[in-house]
């Protein structure tokens, strides 16, 4: 299968006290189209900067970086944005939902910004929302759900633009461990279905469910 993510020699510093240290320090990462990926780290191990720089939030010091046919570092913070739209989706252990919005306004805000249409993007949005189960609380807003109703709110919120990476940074963080395993069921059945998956975590139960897993070390892979 062709990659969908190829990187060569990343490398990321950053100056504390004028000294300089390297978050990452030549990262080299293939994942495959349809590859389901686990990046294990402590806190302080550079996976969170990894995250970024794979999401196209952050771009690296050094290195090339290839993502489903486009040299990320060559686009301008516009063409970005657009892939960070159109390739990949998020789902964040904060969640990110925006608490004056409902489940259904919360999934359809980001479909808002691509220029679809209402009727379009509601359709879209409904849809996302009942393949995680929530097809009875479109209308509840984000604290009228429970922590895993709400991280399936931001699961719907990534598919519905129909991403072919998405980056799923400690997703079961900040569930309880029955919620967790729901959530993990959905981003298993998502990856089954043709998404490729990066999963960053701590949790070696969590990374347990990918096919590969790798892990990183004072920004280096070991």
């Amino acid at each position: 299968m062709p990659s969908v993510i190829d990187m060569r020699g990343i490398k990321k510093r950053y100056c504390v006290d004028d000294e300089f240290f390297y978050a990452l320090d030549n990262i080299n990462l293939s994942v495959q189209k349809g590859e389901m990926l686990a990046i294990l780290g402590k806190s302080g191990s550079g996976k969170s900067t990894l995250m970024n720089i794979l999401g196209c939030l952050d771009i690296p010091c050094e290195g090339e970086y290839m993502l489903d046919g486009y040299n990320v570092l060559e686009m301008t913070s516009t063409e970005l944005a657009h892939i960070r739209s159109d390739i990949l989706g998020f789902i964040f252990q904060s969640f990110n939902l925006i608490p004056s919005l409902t489940a259904l306004e919360n999934v359809e805000l980001p479909l808002i910004y691509k220029g679809i249409s209402s009727a379009k993007r509601r359709k879209t949005a409904v849809e996302a929302l009942a393949s995680v189960g929530l097809e009875k609380r479109m209308e509840h807003k984000p604290s009228q759900l429970s922590g895993g109703q709400q991280q399936r709110v931001a699961i719907a919120r990534a598919i519905a633009s129909d991403p072919s990476v998405i980056l799923a940074d400690e997703p079961t963080g900040n569930l309880d461990e029955q919620s967790g395993r729901t959530v993990m069921d959905i981003i298993l059945s998502l990856n089954k279905q043709g998404k490729t998956v990066i999963i960053i975590t701590h949790d070696k139960s969590i990374a347990a469910i990918a096919r590969r897993r790798i892990t990183i070390s004072n920004g280096r892979i070991v």
